[in-house]
């Protein structure tokens, strides 16, 4: 990451995710009064006095613990504290000093790295003094905040930007948002570590175990990839618990703000109706769309037209996957698994691909010579001419004399018939029928 990175640390329960959507100005992190709630790191682009820079949320961290998902989390902020360049630890001002800040704050003084302690949860901050029991940790003064209702929050800025290393934000290049969907316990999380070539997000066996949209940034061919590896979702039916709702709709924004979504599909148990959702969801918001069907490597006596036939059933249920890339992996064994990054990059190029308008009416012109628009009694139906007026995705403005009689039988012809030309893999293709002088 060319930005500077500030990672917020600290046990469980302290106000890691309130703090770190306080920093964001909203709430783009779970945020639960259920202890562990934030297992995996969760990035966010904050801003203060001019200067840009990742904000990491983390999970509680209990450096003693054998729990299983303890230690998941410990190789978590591990990651983080490698890649920060200022880390945020945070503790309970109400509990004083716990053990673990004392084991916690260990870990930190080995890591060298730099370090502002914030000492949280104290509402009546003017006339407090709990924040100065922490002096014995030994990383100088503690400032004292209230994240849940903002006290402080502008100092502990202040210090943290401080401690910022430069920064040329001309050195930063555009990035290609990637959404990771799927249902649940489908390998996203497995296929993101494959791709990212290290365990950067905690996987475990049963469904469930993403909760929050978790950013994770890859260069690969020059172009920078930020992976959003998502909670899988379920029908809304039956998302009872609100920690599962609020992931759900996280997953629904993580889909709004990507440029390509990876709808990864379990090849054991086939592409149901819920993936289907997903993926229209997707195209219908303008998103580039691959389809990764995972587990290959489980499918037992695979013919050579298993994975075509399978492609035909689903275009049968929705034509638009005809355009698709599909892919038949392994995020277990690696088979193929690198060559979704190649479709990601190509999807993404195809969604921002311009047609010069001479090109564009030329085949116009090619397609209505082959077939003419339906036409009803009355004034002739004519297309007088066409231009690409958007990208991401390719939008194209068709002029008529009635644009409002171009049966959809015919607008899917003519888009179709662009696609022949320039296939536009992965993106949406969209039409607008206009007539002369009107606005787009």
């Amino acid at each position: 990451m060319s930005k500077p990175t500030v990672a917020i640390v600290g046990r469980p329960n302290v106000g890691k995710s309130t703090l770190f959507n306080r920093i964001l100005g909203g709430r783009p992190a779970i945020v639960s009064d259920r202890p562990g709630t934030t297992r995996d790191r969760h990035f966010g682009d904050a801003e203060w006095q001019g200067r840009r820079f990742w904000v990491v949320d983390t999970g509680g961290l209990v450096p003693e613990s054998d729990d299983a998902m303890d230690r998941a989390i410990r190789q978590q902020v591990e990651f983080a504290l490698a890649e920060s360049d200022v880390v945020v630890f945070l503790v309970d001002g109400k509990e004083g000093v716990h053990p673990v800040d004392q084991a916690i704050g260990e870990r930190l003084r080995r890591a060298q790295g730099s370090v502002v302690l914030a000492v949280n949860k104290l509402d009546d901050l003017e006339r407090s003094t709990a924040h100065l029991d922490f002096y014995e940790l030994g990383f100088g003064e503690p400032l004292g905040v209230s994240a849940a209702i903002g006290k402080g929050s502008g100092d502990l800025l202040d210090a943290v930007v401080e401690r910022l290393p430069p920064y040329d934000p001309a050195e930063s290049e555009d990035t290609i948002g990637v959404a990771v969907v799927g249902r649940p316990n489908v390998g996203k999380s497995s296929l993101v570590n494959r791709l990212l070539g290290e365990e950067r997000h905690v996987v475990a066996p049963e469904a469930g175990t993403t909760r929050d949209a978790v950013d994770s940034l890859l260069r690969y061919r020059g172009k920078n990839l930020n992976f959003i590896d998502t909670a899988g979702l379920r029908r809304k039916a039956k998302v009872q618990d609100d920690l599962e709702f609020y992931s759900t709709l996280r997953t629904e924004r993580a889909v709004e703000r990507a440029e390509v979504c990876v709808l990864v599909v379990d090849a054991t148990l086939g592409l149901h109706n819920q993936d289907l959702r997903i993926a229209t969801e997707a195209w219908d918001r303008g998103c580039g769309l691959v389809i990764a069907v995972n587990k290959w490597d489980l499918v037992e006596e695979k013919e050579a037209n298993t994975a075509y036939r399978g492609q035909e059933e689903l275009v049968a249920k929705a034509p638009f996957l005809r355009h698709v890339p599909f892919l038949y992996v392994s995020a277990l064994t690696g088979q193929r698994a690198r060559k979704v990054l190649d479709l990601i990059l190509e999807v993404a190029e195809a969604r921002e691909r311009r047609i010069p308008t001479a090109e564009v009416n030329r085949v116009l012109a090619s397609l209505l010579e082959r077939s003419g628009p339906p036409q009803k009694p009355g004034e002739e139906v004519k297309l007088l001419y066409a231009s690409q007026i958007d990208t991401a995705p390719p939008t194209f403005a068709i002029v008529s004399n009635r644009p409002d009689d171009v049966p959809e039988s015919y607008q899917r012809y003519l888009a179709n018939g662009f696609r022949e030309v320039w296939p536009f893999s992965g993106s949406p293709l969209r039409l607008k029928f206009t007539s002369r002088g009107a606005r787009r």
